[in-house]
């Protein structure tokens, strides 16, 4: 895990783009600030880029520093959550623009899974997380799932996990709103 760890950071902090395992299913990722780097993923995914991506981050403490008001409900949700969760808020910042949705919100979860915990850390920055697949097609469950086609177009393909057949269940999804409103999306 450590030469992935080594490469994976290497890759992202020259703005490229990562094939790697999540706590959900393998996914694309880059720098979650670097809009060159998301504009890749769109285009690898041939997926507009209306239809915006995930964030993902090691830890709840650094919530502030991309949203610009984190409700406390949150918090809580995120420490009793037995399953990865997604949380959608209302107003991102210090993300690429063109990751954001067009009402300004941005989905994040808080991962829990070792490999993507440890490389958020070392990188500093959020990663971007979407499904290892082009946009319209299935998400595939396992490594070997994914098509060539996306394991070509990528800089770096994570070593680590591509054997486990661990079955992986997608996050939760939550959207909170301004007032304090909560909406759930996906159980």
């Amino acid at each position: 895990m450590h030469n992935d760890l080594k490469k994976a950071l290497e890759v992202l902090q020259n703005g490229g783009i990562i094939l790697y395992p999540t706590d959900t299913i393998w996914g694309i990722g880059c720098d979650a600030t670097n809009e060159q780097a998301v504009a890749r993923i769109y285009q690898l995914k041939k997926r507009e880029d209306s239809k915006s991506m995930l964030v993902l981050m090691e830890n709840i403490n650094f919530l502030s520093r991309y949203v610009e008001e984190v409700p406390e409900i949150a918090y809580d949700l995120i420490e009793v959550s037995d399953k990865p969760l997604t949380i959608i808020y209302p107003a991102a910042k210090n993300l690429a623009k063109n990751l954001v949705a067009e009402d300004g919100s941005i989905g994040i979860r808080v991962t829990t899974e070792d490999f993507t915990r440890q490389l958020i850390q070392r990188f500093k920055k959020p990663l971007v997380s979407t499904s290892a697949n082009i946009s319209g097609q299935s998400s595939p469950a396992f490594f070997d799932e994914i098509s060539p086609e996306i394991i070509d177009a990528v800089d770096y393909v994570v070593e680590y996990r591509q054997d486990d057949l661990t079955p992986q269940s997608p996050s939760g999804i939550i959207k909170l709103g301004i007032g304090g409103e909560i909406q759930i999306l996906r159980k």
